[in-house]
């Protein structure tokens, strides 16, 4: 456990989002003290894409999530195509091949609804640029549950659809442009709790 008392992050975006994350990713450093969990939507015969993508640009590790690994410190880790990615209680990984959500899996929704049984209230969602609703039915039930809840800001997103969607599911806690949810998720491991 961080400071702030946040334990995860998890993000979602679709249409744009692999830019976005492109941006955002290697902001953080290799001693970054939260995992971060990504739901992109992806062509089911994408396999590698991000670990290839993502290797040499990110101090942390990347990886695709494995069923029943550990969520460990240090890393990025990456749904797979064509699978849903869940976080179980005990803080691991699963996978699943159940119908795809929201036209998608894997499925924002998906990952943000496990991980807040899992973890909330110490957990951050953030939503990205995307061409649909997804995540915005899961983003709330962060919130609801008292975790951290972020929000690309449509003005600054590729696609916007999938930001304003999540900000008329739910009142959140920042609205942001991609270089500013960066140096918010920096800062957050080093304020203490009041």
């Amino acid at each position: 456990m961080t400071l702030s008392g946040h334990q995860v992050i998890v993000m979602g975006g679709s249409a744009g989002s692999s830019t976005a994350l492109t941006e955002l990713l290697p902001v953080f450093p290799v001693d970054y003290p939260l995992p971060i969990v990504v739901v992109q939507h992806l062509h089911p015969l994408q396999g590698g894409y991000f670990t290839e993508r993502f290797s040499h640009r990110c101090a942390l590790k990347i990886k695709e999530a494995d069923e029943k690994e550990p969520i460990k410190a240090g890393h990025i880790y990456f749904a797979p195509p064509n699978y849903h990615l869940l976080i179980e209680d005990d803080h691991t990984f699963s996978l699943s091949v159940d119908e795809r959500i929201n036209y998608a899996r894997p499925a924002i929704d998906v990952l943000f609804e496990s991980a807040a049984d899992a973890y909330a209230p110490w957990l951050i969602g953030v939503i990205l640029t995307g061409a649909n609703n997804d995540g915005a039915r899961g983003l709330r039930l962060i919130k609801q549950k008292g975790g951290l809840t972020i929000v690309q800001d449509p003005k600054t997103a590729e696609s916007a659809y999938m930001p304003r969607a999540a900000l008329e599911a739910t009142i959140v806690d920042y609205v942001l442009p991609l270089h500013e949810i960066g140096r918010l998720l920096l800062e957050i491991p080093q304020k203490a709790i009041i």
